[in-house]
């Protein structure tokens, strides 16, 4: 077969490949829909991956998976090589090895986790070119928009819902000084705070004591809600003599 014939490049848009496409595109929607539900709820508690991050993993996840549902019209409906291939193990081999190169842009400094989302962005780029390469040209496109458009505009719809604040703070104590952990806590829950579960880490260094955590906020705007205030305040704390403050998530 000619791979350049006229017939068969348009059978990459005849009806029924458009139709499948769109099949494809409600089971994206779909996905997205759902990972950002769930990412909310990660958001939601301060957590580094929010919904971008769960939307686009979500969502390409589906785009590997639902396309082996139609392996009729891959390739335009006819397949143009002589020897038979299972592209599940070609895709296997790609999202692999994309997945190794997503975890190269992900940051930790301190308690401050980012690239998470440049991350999900890169292996849903890998679930683009699959479409691609199989000839869900449609699918392909959109699911290049969708990504796109969450990329852009979902930190601004996770600005506007009601969100937990997280912050990592490492407090340095005076010499000889002993901290009382029931007396933090006590302390910042008073201020519409909570330290996070496992998140406390204690260093000791001669004389000196530091500690590691993370702030949760118990509600959407606490008080003070300023990171400004608040390092003001944990500042007065007594035994208190140096101290780092950043916000905890991506």
């Amino acid at each position: 077969m000619n791979s350049l014939n006229p017939s068969y490049l348009a059978s990459f848009w005849s009806q029924p490949m458009v139709e499948v496409n769109l099949l494809v595109f409600l089971n994206l929607a779909g996905a997205l829909a759902l990972g950002l539900l769930v990412g909310y709820e990660r958001s939601y508690h301060g957590r580094a991956a929010g919904m971008r991050t769960y939307g686009i993993v979500c969502m390409a996840s589906a785009a590997l998976t639902v396309f082996c549902g139609y392996p009729g019209f891959w390739w335009g409906g006819s397949s143009h090589i002589g020897t038979a291939v299972d592209p599940s193990r070609v895709i296997q081999g790609i999202v692999t090895g994309v997945g190794f190169l997503g975890a190269g842009v992900i940051m930790k400094e301190g308690l401050n986790i980012s690239g998470l989302t440049t991350a999900a962005s890169i292996w849903a780029s890998s679930a683009i070119g699959v479409l691609c390469g199989i000839g869900f040209f449609g699918a392909a496109i959109l699911l290049a928009l969708l990504s796109t458009a969450l990329m852009m505009w979902g930190p601004k719809l996770e600005s506007r819902l009601p969100s937990r604040r997280a912050m990592g703070v490492q407090m340095g104590f005076s010499p000889g000084f002993e901290p009382s952990e029931a007396a933090l806590k006590d302390t910042i829950r008073q201020w519409g705070y909570m330290v996070a579960e496992g998140s406390l880490n204690i260093t000791a260094q001669s004389h000196t004591v530091s500690w590691n955590f993370v702030m949760v906020a118990l509600k959407s705007r606490p008080e003070p809600n300023s990171l400004f205030e608040l390092s003001r305040k944990l500042r007065q704390v007594e035994g208190v003599d140096s101290l780092q403050i950043s916000h905890a998530r991506n």
